[in-house]
């Protein structure tokens, strides 16, 4: 049986090994700015995060088994010349490596996408790196597109 779900403290040690992940993922793409090793968050903060209704953390579990998360953060904007809205930014989406090509990232972002819609938000954002290739095609894939572009200069 599959569901997607809010995330408890019972789900700590799946949402750290997934961290685990993405931090790989990163650190391969860019060890300038990434370490081989860390966590993103304590089990304190994960706590936190995961009680806080404005940054909610969904996990897809199948038989029991957390395989995905996605971490996410309404937010709204209401200043200076950009008119007011509400949006949700994924944080963090990521599919256990054991499973990816079984559209549990798919599944996961649809869920995201209705729960946005529930909570009335105009958009969804994201940041992803450019070194992840697969994840831009994965987010392409959804319908996404380039909002502004984040450029830098190595020096």
């Amino acid at each position: 049986m599959e569901q997607i779900r809010k995330a408890s403290g019972n789900d700590l040690g799946a949402v750290n090994r997934l961290l685990e992940q993405v931090l790989k993922i990163h650190h391969d793409g860019r060890p300038d700015l990434f370490r081989d090793q860390g966590k993103k968050y304590t089990d304190t903060a994960l706590l936190s995060i995961f009680t806080n209704p404005e940054t909610p953390v969904f996990v897809y579990e199948r038989d029991g088994e957390v395989l995905g998360y996605a971490f996410c953060v309404i937010t709204f904007q209401n200043s200076g010349s950009l008119q007011p809205v509400t949006s949700l930014y994924i944080d963090d989406i990521c599919v256990d490596e054991h499973v990816r090509g079984q559209r549990i990232g798919t599944k996961l972002f649809e869920y995201v996408k209705k729960f946005a819609r529930e909570q009335d938000c105009h958009n969804i954002t994201l940041h992803v790196w450019e070194c992840n290739h697969p994840a831009l095609k994965f987010y392409e894939a959804m319908g996404m597109q380039p909002q502004f572009t984040s450029m830098e200069t190595i020096l």
